[in-house]
């Protein structure tokens, strides 16, 4: 969709057709619907509005009902923020005393909504036309002020009451880049602004030491899934700043401490399997602190405690015995269990678990969860009972 077509979409005749075509969705096919429509309207236009449709469609598990009234191109609406994330980050971010935000790069504007709604004062940048069009049509479609600008990131300096938003751009004209220095900024310019007032969303893998010192890193994952990481800058006001943080949406729980490693011991009868936001801030340790519980082994992100107790960043287990580890004897041992379907989880051990499954052929009425991993040094299978949380 280039802007021409995208402004067509911003009039009168734009706004009724997409109206239209949301209407007539699933009442008429889409060859009809679409059929109709030309008689009455440019080809493009039409395709536009059956597009914006189908986009809202599948942003709704993004964005929930903003997405009904918000404007997305295919690839804007893959790279933006998912709704929960945003809000989270910019409610946190109000919480400092921060009035307004400057979005370097705010794409079609999931972002730069969340700040606004958070009562930020709000500014976004974008070098695309069209995406700079789309982020102003939806602050205007979701009632919220704030200006975008159609520039370069590199041109506009902020002031000196606005913190710096920045989403470094991954990917070039050849694909995805892995060098830091080749992302759009490069690294070195985004540790700059981690100096001062900036807050930065990266890819969950980014490596701790990229994370500039004095720089607190939360890693957020959404309904299980480890979706980000965000780097909150040295001279923000943060009341309870910590190197690293681990945080589970939708409940916004959360875990922090500095990354030290936790003790190790014997397994007890329950496990407990950490969020990936935990393993991948690396505080693992922290939460068997936090549970009174035990590492399993010095390299394995499972926990265990000899009590019963629960944690929302851990999904826990009691442990119902352990069963031989060798497909042989771990296959009779199911047989004479009457398992038929098997959960396999694993850490550690060289194992693909619906190879093994698919192996092991069982026949049985009985569902059965088995962990397969290391303790001691050595490879174990255990059966357990999985718990709610």
């Amino acid at each position: 969709m280039d802007l021409a077509t995208f402004e067509r979409l911003q009039t009168d005749e734009g706004r009724a057709l997409v109206a239209e075509v949301h209407q007539r969705a699933g009442v008429e096919s889409d060859l009809a619907l679409g059929t109709r429509l030309r008689r009455a309207h440019d080809v493009e236009l039409v395709a536009a509005a059956v597009t914006q449709n189908h986009l809202r469609g599948l942003a709704r598990t993004k964005l929930g009902d903003d997405a009904a009234r918000m404007f997305f191109t295919h690839e804007a609406l893959q790279q933006a923020t998912r709704g929960s994330v945003a809000r989270l980050r910019a409610e946190r971010l109000a919480g400092t005393g921060a009035t307004a935000a400057l979005d370097l790069g705010c794409g079609i504007g999931s972002d730069l909504l969340a700040l606004a709604r958070a009562g930020l004062r709000v500014r976004g940048v974008e070098r695309d036309p069209v995406r700079a069009a789309i982020a102003r049509a939806n602050l205007a479609a979701l009632d919220l002020d704030g200006e975008v600008l159609c520039a370069d990131a590199a041109d506009v300096d902020p002031t000196d009451d606005e913190v710096v938003f920045l989403d470094p751009a991954r990917r070039d004209d050849r694909g995805r880049v892995f060098d830091p220095e080749a992302m759009s900024p490069p690294w070195s310019v985004v540790a700059t602004h981690l100096a001062g007032r900036a807050v930065v969303k990266t890819l969950p893998g980014i490596p701790h030491a990229l994370v500039p010192t004095g720089v607190e890193a939360q890693w957020v994952s959404d309904g299980g899934d480890l979706v980000e990481a965000c780097l909150w800058g040295a001279g923000l006001d943060l009341t309870d700043r910590a190197p690293r943080r681990a945080t589970a949406l939708p409940g916004g729980d959360d875990l922090a401490g500095d990354g030290a490693p936790g003790d190790v011991g014997e397994l007890g009868g329950w496990l407990h399997e950490p969020d990936d936001a935990v393993i991948r801030a690396g505080l693992v340790g922290g939460l068997a602190e936090r549970i009174d519980g035990q590492l399993v082994d010095p390299r394995i992100a499972w926990v265990t405690t000899d009590v019963d107790v629960r944690h929302p960043l851990a999904r826990s287990f009691r442990v119902v015995q352990e069963l031989p580890y060798r497909e042989k004897q771990l296959k009779a041992a199911l047989v004479a269990l009457d398992v038929g379907t098997l959960t396999i989880k694993k850490r550690g051990v060289d194992v693909v678990p619906e190879q093994l499954v698919r192996r092991l052929r069982l026949k049985g009425s009985v569902r059965a969860t088995v962990v397969l991993t290391r303790v001691d040094d050595k490879a174990v299978a255990l059966l357990v009972d999985p718990l709610p949380r």
